[in-house]
């Protein structure tokens, strides 16, 4: 009887969990995106859409004190998909093929064949289909992005990405394809942590200005630095004792900042931004940030002739949204985790990452990030992530709604967002982040 119920046991985990086999084969040839790769001495069978990733490098890991070899650690590839199964070799796919060379081993993760659940009536129980949003993934960078943003630097006209790094590196890319070439960088003073990151036009409308809020560990103060490239160099303009962030995007992007630690270790209410008399000050509209960091905020418009409500993040990670009647709704299907975070006194001052909200063809549409929690209970306490999601949320019948979910590689600090679609840099495995696209 002990060994009928781990039996019934195994089989219930089978078709509750999608059942995964890895094998390991020979890149035999390299051209543009694809990868083609010897699957003849394979005793299963690769099937389309079977995930597979390439081993770049690896290196031996060992204890240093006891001598233990630990095995390889390996540097993978970002993972693509198998896109065609030919009797002696598969065609995969990948997001960039920088690094990889035919004679590198590569792993393809198959999904094993089992039947699908049927219902009492016999007919195949309905599945959740995969996201059919587009996306496009940039080659990966040697950093570790927090904040993006996107905004005419180096001219007129040019749409730069506009980068900040854990190390405080600002980077100014211009796009190429699924390229990123860097035009231009500034690394931020030492003895702060860079925090977050927002760029836009407020003094003229040719070219932006950056704002980079930082943290000043040691005297356990906020202030955001306002920088410019002028003439073939950087210009610090201002520094301002506020927590700048943008919200919007495209022409529609404004620039806000709030007084931090007002109540502890949380902030005050958020001015809008503006450039007047030759100042960076705060206009006269004050928004309350319901003791939300400014990454947490947005302003959503359930249509065209609604008034826009506040949607914020919750210090306890959810979101929630104050509707017109002044009643609060709470989406409960997105924990959200925060990477950024800071000391301050005694308390964990957590930045959630920003609230996207993009245009659809008949209601905006709000984006939120779902960091996964490394393996372990303390995990998400301590800001420790594996992987991310993308929430696609709509607002309907006084409702906060999930309506579709992109997966992500690697775990996400903050987004930002164009006028039709979303970006977020996801830092992967190895370190280094890959700017992803993901269009509405």
């Amino acid at each position: 009887m002990y060994y009928m119920k781990i039996k019934l046991f195994l089989l219930s985990f089978l078709f509750l969990f999608p059942a995964l086999a890895s094998a390991q084969v020979t890149v035999v040839r390299v051209k543009n995106n694809q990868v083609y790769l010897d699957t003849s001495s394979l005793e299963t069978t690769v099937h389309t859409g079977d995930v597979f990733k390439v081993i770049l490098s690896s290196e031996k890991l060992t204890n240093p004190k006891t001598g233990k070899d630990l095995g390889l650690l390996y540097n993978y590839s970002p993972e693509g998909n198998i896109t065609e199964v030919q009797p002696l070799y598969a065609v995969g796919k990948l997001p960039s093929v920088a690094g990889v060379q035919v004679g590198q081993e590569a792993v393809i993760t198959q999904q094993l064949q089992i039947p699908a659940p049927t219902t009492s009536a016999g007919t195949p129980a309905t599945t959740t289909s995969s996201s059919t949003h587009q996306k496009t993934v940039f080659e990966p960078v040697n950093q570790e992005i927090i904040s993006l943003s996107t905004a005419d630097v180096t001219q007129p006209g040019a749409d730069n990405l506009i980068t900040l790094s854990d190390k405080g590196l600002i980077t100014v890319w211009a796009r190429n394809g699924e390229k990123l070439e860097e035009k231009l960088s500034y690394k931020i003073p030492s003895g702060t942590k860079p925090l977050t990151l927002s760029a836009a036009p407020l003094r003229q409308a040719e070219t932006a200005e950056i704002f980079v809020t930082v943290y000043d560990e040691q005297h356990a103060r906020i202030s955001t630095l306002v920088l410019a490239h002028e003439n073939g160099h950087w210009v610090t303009l201002d520094t301002l004792p506020y927590f700048v962030k943008e919200i919007g995007c495209g022409k529609e992007k404004t620039i806000w900042m709030q007084k931090p630690f007002i109540a502890g270790a949380y902030p005050g209410n958020a001015r809008k931004l503006v450039y007047e008399d030759g100042h960076f000050k705060g206009d006269k509209q004050v928004v309350s940030s319901r003791r939300s960091w400014l990454t947490g905020i947005n302003f959503f418009r359930p249509d065209e002739t609604a008034p826009a409500q506040l949607i914020y993040t919750s210090p306890y990670g959810r979101i929630k949204m104050e509707t017109a009647n002044g009643k609060t709704t709470e989406n409960k299907d997105v924990p959200v985790g925060a990477p950024n975070r800071v000391k301050y006194k005694q308390e964990i001052v957590k930045f959630y990452p920003s609230l996207q909200v993009i245009n659809a063809p008949d209601k905006p549409v709000l984006v939120a990030v779902e960091n996964i929690a490394k393996l372990g209970m303390l995990s998400d306490l301590f800001g420790h992530y594996d992987n991310a999601k993308l929430h696609f949320i709509s607002f309907d019948k006084g409702r906060l709604t999930r309506t579709d979910t992109v997966n992500l590689d690697g775990f996400v600090y903050d987004t930002a967002c164009r006028q039709n679609s979303v970006l977020a840099a996801e830092v992967l495995p190895d370190g280094q982040s890959a700017v992803v696209e993901i269009f509405n």
